[in-house]
């Protein structure tokens, strides 16, 4: 499991509709990769819409937001075009992005347990190295969260 200070995992996946994206391609830029668990679902729509409103701010930053759960690419490209999303969707559909980030988790819902994403995030540098870690995210403020940090970083 990656922790600050260590060099992040890299990775490749494709996003919703426009190609691949791999950290190597955006060697130079901060990085903000929040895992979560499904598109379309309360949570997770809130916390793309909170990132998406401030992708201005991200971007004047030097920092690439990319969302990553196990949906499709048509699912992303869809969730996306549903809610006029700003951020870049990463479909790692065989969990490997996942496991490598350690976000691939038991989970417990009602008694039941089950596999699933930890709703997390990673503030990676333009080195390639964690410069923090948010693990069991609660949704009301975090992207406000993230972006502090990553100004600090500037």
């Amino acid at each position: 499991m990656p922790e600050i200070g260590d060099k992040a995992p890299d990775f490749t996946m494709p996003t919703d509709g426009e190609g691949d994206i791999s950290l190597a391609s955006l060697k130079g830029k901060n990085v903000v990769l929040y895992f979560y668990p499904k598109d379309n679902t309360p949570g997770c729509t809130t916390e793309a819409i909170d990132f998406s409103a401030k992708i201005k701010e991200f971007d004047k930053a030097g920092t690439v937001v990319v969302g990553v759960s196990r949906d499709s690419v048509k699912k992303h490209a869809n969730f996306r075009e549903k809610h006029d999303l700003h951020v870049i969707l990463g479909a790692d559909e065989d969990g490997s992005v996942c496991e490598a980030y350690g976000v691939w988790v038991e989970k417990m819902n009602y008694g039941r347990k089950y596999m699933g994403i930890e709703r997390s995030t990673f503030l990676i540098d333009g080195k390639g190295v964690i410069r923090n870690v948010w693990r069991k995210v609660k949704v009301k403020g975090h992207a406000d969260a993230v972006l502090e940090a990553v100004q600090a970083l500037s």
